[in-house]
């Protein structure tokens, strides 16, 4: 519900609102411009009696006099039966600069107010702050959400860099959209006499009859001060029944023009105050510095409007279309999906097309309308669920919980679930884990125990369609390709080969640059800008599935490389591990900016052990500042395994690596990484405490190791690596 209470506003209104904002922001200029134009007033105590008696002296034909929020000062006046108008130096009286209504502030004015429809487009104008309101409030509580909690609302963020541009500059405009739309709103309101309305003084039926009084002579103008003013309107000449107007902060009313005298006025009430600083939060006029705060603020959400829709369409184009998929009625299979970005549909169209293959009926729906009395004619529930954000529902399984919760028992047919994610977050797959949970605890039976899909592994969702196909009787293939982006040819320029001695084949390979003209890189078909962490992906002759290496390298090094061992039957690094100089391979880049240095100068503990240290050899590469960084490296034999030992020496000595230690599982020692680290656990401990990142990469187990190693280290100080890792402070990346 609240999604979709995100989405469609934003979907239907985008266009209005873009409108909406863009005008409201380049209106939000005029305040500032008003203060800057006005001339200084240097008598904080002047009078409105003294400043209409020195207007007067400089133009006698004085029709009226307004003061700006921005403190600036107008006199309209008659002079020879011409209309004329000035901007008013306080100090004289006499005018600095003929006062003209700028026709581009009235026209971005009507097309803010009303799109140049009167009254029906103040209704249309109004339809977008409220939109805006919706959006800004649904926003703010999927954002929330999505980190976990109020507490944590501005923590770093992760995922695919659309959506966190998307987040990231909402959560820094929110505030003011939020104060535009409702300020909006309530001035739309007033406008249609919604809200109550000031009271207005009657216009006095007795005067004096005489005239000529200077507007000096006045009591209530000279208790007046000029920071109050509002209007200043002269009688009429001739007509000595007309008399002074004046509006003030205070309120308004009429004096005889004659004697002086106040013959009506009505105090300011709560409405007009209120109504005045409703006027001030929505225009910044009275408070130019906030006007251009709002400006900024609305700019963001022309920027969000169309990430937002970017977002939307690349989800309709993830979920790909099932064929052959049977009514829910018919089905003897029931494929429920809980998908955030889409991705996960995909896997679910492999699945139902194998399925159909093997003489199954499948159905294939979101989790969100499961709906156990359609099954009919079912057989099993297959339930593929990813997770979004901190252990929350994804946006297609809405609700799913709380239908099976109200269930009155548990449906007939078995249950299997198979849950999306990625390990190195902390809640990895915990929304199928509760789907699981919540089903055992019903009764549910189970095809076979959950299993997990990491980083959309084809082969880990292959292995479990085997598993699959045995709980069911019937084999079942399932070989998932994922959509794979255009790849370009690599030529391999250097190799270093390491592990004969130990017999782990593997090496640091070094790719040449693929040549791309200038057009191809304004249109991003070259291999795109890349740095170390992110993901070379290699198509291996025979195969239609990708393999990810981690990148030791960034652009700036002008070269892409990658370390690579030989895995037994292993397609791709048999493939890579055969080329030679001048050979060449394809590939293409995949953004992982999770895992990297964090955007500032605290310290930094670089783990990996084998071919893990690529991406930390190309931190320490690229740390030119010489920021604080150490490094911790398992391998298996120092004589045949040591990985850029003679850069890792280099680095040590300029200052990019502060410290290196190393650790050796095959010599007399046997010494592994997580030993080094305990090892040093008053080192880490202090690091830590400092506010230190830490980025592992290498084999699970090593990493499960690391895990163990520094939850004892840390358990002193209350920081074990769950909590660093909900922070962005530890961050893997494992195979």
């Amino acid at each position: 519900m609240l999604r979709a209470l995100h989405k469609f506003p934003g979907l239907i209104a985008a266009l209005l609102i873009v409108v909406m904002t863009l005008s409201g922001a380049a209106l939000s200029l005029l305040p500032a411009l008003e203060v800057v134009q006005a001339p200084a007033q240097s008598e904080p105590t002047l009078s409105v009696a003294t400043l209409a008696d020195r207007i007067a002296n400089a133009y006698p034909g004085v029709e009226q006099i307004r003061r700006a929020p921005s403190g600036r000062i107008t006199a309209f006046y008659f002079d020879a039966g011409r209309p004329g108008a000035a901007i008013i130096d306080p100090a004289t009286g006499s005018g600095v600069a003929a006062y003209e209504a700028s026709a581009f502030q009235r026209w971005m004015t009507n097309l803010h107010r009303s799109l140049f429809l009167d009254d029906a487009g103040r209704l249309s104008a109004a339809a977008g702050a409220a939109a805006l309101l919706v959006l800004s409030i649904s926003g703010l509580m999927l954002t929330a959400r999505r980190v976990g909690g109020w507490r944590r609302f501005f923590s770093r963020l992760r995922g695919p860099l659309m959506g966190r541009l998307h987040v990231e500059v909402a959560r820094l405009t929110v505030a003011g959209l939020l104060l535009s739309s409702i300020t909006a709103l309530l001035m739309t309101a007033s406008t249609f006499d919604l809200l109550p309305q000031n009271s207005v003084p009657a216009f006095p039926t007795e005067v004096s009859g005489q005239t000529g009084a200077a507007p000096g002579a006045m009591a209530l103008l000279r208790e007046t001060p000029v920071n109050s003013l509002r209007e200043l309107t002269f009688p009429y000449p001739g007509d000595p029944t007309d008399v002074f107007t004046l509006k003030t902060a205070g309120g308004e009313g009429y004096l005889d023009q004659g004697t002086g005298a106040v013959l009506a006025w009505t105090d300011a009430g709560t409405w007009q105050r209120m109504n005045e600083t409703i006027y001030m939060l929505h225009t910044g006029q009275g408070m130019a510095w906030l006007g251009l705060v709002l400006g900024l603020m609305a700019l963001g959400a022309p920027f969000m409007a169309v990430t937002g829709v970017v977002l939307w369409l690349q989800a309709r184009r993830a979920r790909p279309r099932i064929k052959g998929n049977v009514p829910a009625a018919q089905a003897d299979t029931i494929l429920l999906v809980g998908s955030e970005g889409g991705s996960t549909w995909g896997f679910a169209a492999t699945l139902h097309g194998a399925m159909t293959q093997a003489g199954r009926k499948v159905h294939a729906a979101p989790m969100a309308q499961f709906s156990p009395d359609r099954y009919r004619q079912a057989e099993q529930v297959i339930v593929l669920a990813a997770t979004y954000g901190e252990g929350t529902a994804p946006a297609s399984a809405k609700g799913f919980l709380d239908r099976l919760a109200a269930l009155p028992k548990a449906p007939a047919m078995p249950l299997a679930v198979l849950g999306f994610g990625d390990r190195q977050f902390p809640d990895f797959c915990a929304y199928a884990a509760d789907v699981a949970r919540m089903a055992e605890q019903k009764g549910w039976e189970a095809v076979l125990p959950m299993a997990t899909v990491d980083r959309q592994s084809p082969q880990e969702f292959a292995r479990w369609g085997r598993d699959l196909g045995a709980a069911l009787g019937q084999p079942l293939d399932l070989s998932h390709s994922p959509a794979i982006p255009p790849s370009h040819m690599l030529t391999l320029i250097s190799r270093r080969d390491y592990g004969a001695e130990m017999q782990t084949p593997a090496a640091i390979l070094r790719f040449a640059l693929p040549k791309s003209g200038l057009w191809a890189r304004l249109t991003r078909r070259g291999l795109g800008r890349y740095a170390a962490g992110d993901l070379l992906g290699i198509v291996a002759e025979g195969s239609h599935v990708p393999r990810f290496y981690s990148l030791a390298s960034g652009q700036n090094d002008g070269f892409v490389e990658i370390c690579v061992s030989r895995h037994p039957g292993g397609l791709c690094s048999g493939q890579l591990m055969d080329l030679a100089p001048g050979d060449s391979v394809k590939g293409f880049v995949r953004r992982n900016p999770d895992f990297r240095p964090a955007s500032n100068r605290k310290p930094v503990i670089l783990i990996g052990a084998g071919t893990g240290i690529g991406p930390l050899a190309g931190f320490a590469r690229a740390n030119t500042a010489h920021r604080p960084m150490h490094l911790y490296f398992g391998a298996r034999h120092p004589d045949s395994d040591l990985f850029y030992g003679t850069e890792m020496q280099e680095w040590r000595e300029d200052g990019r690596l502060a410290s290196v230690t190393t650790a050796f599982s095959r010599t007399s020692a046997r010494f592994y990484v997580q030993d080094a680290l305990r090892a040093d656990a008053i080192q880490i401990a202090k690091l830590i405490g400092e506010g230190a990142q830490v980025l592992v990469c290498g084999g699970r187990d090593m990493a499960a190791g690391v895990a163990d190693a520094l939850a004892d280290i840390l358990m002193p100080a209350g920081l074990p690596p769950a909590v660093l890792k909900a922070q962005g402070r530890y961050v893997e990346d494992t195979y």
